[in-house]
């Protein structure tokens, strides 16, 4: 029976009683090429060919025998080789050393078993599963679990890098393609969670060490960058440390999910100013906005002279001995919150009495196309204050409590205020002057759009 060479390394297999004294050269061409399928060999693929046979010869020297094998030549497009007989199972440590920045792809079998890619300059260790037509290549290191400590000199990452665990780095690491270098210029400590610990030395971003970050001691990140000025971060705070500070572009700034695109000349606008916001606001409501009720109404508006020349006063004379009744309406800004309401009542007595005066005001709300014709509010007084008893001192009243406007306000309506002078609270036997009173209401928005 002939020889065979069935064998992963293609190795002549001599059948008992043949190759009659061939036996010792047949024996000796063998260890050779053992020896040749633990070194390495160097093929070349033609000019800009898009596929290459590497086909281990029988019982002969061939490259593709080596267990390390080079691959050269110059590429326009990816190469598939397919390494062959289908049936060897075998380990092989390849290497692209294409030139062209091309991918070869490392098949075994003319059928669509799997390939492994391995991109220009890279080096993989591959299995061969030899299972003829549908054979399977597998990239051997695809999920390496490196465990213990491992060390390397060089470690370039070309895709994604994901840390389980703490990561130590000491000396260069680059991450990615060209012009992405991290250099750490002491060991810094990349820990899970994508957490950057600097741990007091400098990461630097060019060679020439002009452009860095350093954590300091100081609880502060120092930023500093060729050619412009240098920063820092401390306390929530972005400051500069020299030149003339920061500069963002109009419309460069983005708060949350809102672009800030309001321009420089926009925002010197308000230098030294506070823009309007939501909160407590006031309205001035002077006496000559209000008429006596027709029942039990105060006097009617009149205009009385302190002294020639001196300020005139509009006022609504209250009597002493009657609740009198004065009455005033307000159509409250968009921006009110429709909430209640409080006020502060602004008078004065022509006379010396020293006794009090307590005010009471209620309101009640009216919508488009709902009736006028509807009680005010429960009545809120003030607190009772005393006169000087100098005639003609303008008195204030301290704020009131809460007034609730009856009718559920709500936007667009007007809203219908009734005052009086308590006269069974209040302690003055003079008329008393109503000379206006302010109105505190909150809003809810910054403007009435």
């Amino acid at each position: 029976m002939a020889s065979t060479f069935v064998n992963n390394l293609r190795l002549e297999e001599m059948n008992t009683g043949e190759q009659t004294g061939q036996w010792g050269t047949k024996t000796n061409t063998n260890l050779e090429l053992v020896g040749e399928a633990l070194g390495f060999g160097t093929e070349a693929i033609t000019t800009n060919a898009n596929t290459h046979a590497t086909t281990v010869a029988d019982a002969s020297s061939d490259a593709g025998r080596a267990i390390y094998i080079i691959y050269t030549g110059t590429l326009d497009s990816a190469c598939t080789i397919t390494i062959g007989p289908d049936t060897m199972k075998r380990i092989h440590v390849i290497k692209n050393g294409t030139s062209g920045d091309q991918n070869i792809l490392i098949k075994q079998g003319a059928g669509g078993g799997a390939a492994v890619t391995i991109p220009p300059g890279d080096t993989k260790v591959v299995s061969l599963d030899g299972a003829g037509s549908g054979a399977i290549v597998t990239d051997v290191f695809s999920n390496l679990n490196l465990a213990g400590a491992t060390k390397t000199d060089d470690l370039t990452v070309g895709d994604d890098l994901t840390v389980g665990d703490d990561l130590a780095v000491v000396g260069d690491a680059d991450v990615g393609g060209t012009a992405t270098t991290v250099a750490l210029t002491a060991s810094g400590v990349i820990t899970a969670g994508a957490k950057l610990d600097l741990n007091g030395t400098e990461l630097i971003l060019d060679a020439d060490a002009d452009t860095s970050i350093t954590a300091d001691t100081d609880d502060q990140i120092d930023i500093r960058i060729a050619g412009a000025d240098d920063f820092k971060f401390t306390a929530n705070v972005f400051t500069a440390l020299s030149g003339s500070g920061v500069v963002i572009p109009d419309g460069g700034l983005t708060l949350g999910s809102t672009a800030l695109t309001s321009n420089a000349t926009e925002l010197n606008q308000l230098d030294g100013k506070v823009a309007k916001t939501a909160g407590k606001e006031s309205i001035w409501v002077p006496a000559g906005a209000m008429y006596g009720s027709t029942t039990n109404g105060c006097s009617d508006l009149s205009q009385v002279e302190t002294t020639a020349l001196r300020p005139d006063l509009k006022v609504l004379d209250f009597a002493a001995d009657a609740d009198d009744f004065a009455q005033f309406s307000i159509a409250f800004p968009k921006s009110w919150n429709e909430g209640t309401i409080t006020y502060q009542p602004f008078w004065t007595v022509t006379g010396t009495n020293t006794g009090t005066v307590v005010w009471q005001l209620g309101g009640i709300a009216v919508t488009s196309d709902a009736t006028i014709n509807t009680a005010f509010g429960t009545l809120v007084a003030t607190t009772a204050l005393a006169h000087s008893g100098t005639s003609n001192d303008l008195m204030v009243s301290a704020e009131s409590g809460a007034v609730t406007i009856a009718g559920s306000p709500s936007t667009d309506d007007v809203c219908f205020f009734q005052i009086n002078n308590d006269a069974g609270a209040s302690g003055q036997t003079g008329v008393v002057r109503l000379l206006g009173i302010k109105i505190f209401f909150t809003t809810d928005a910054a403007n009435d759009a």
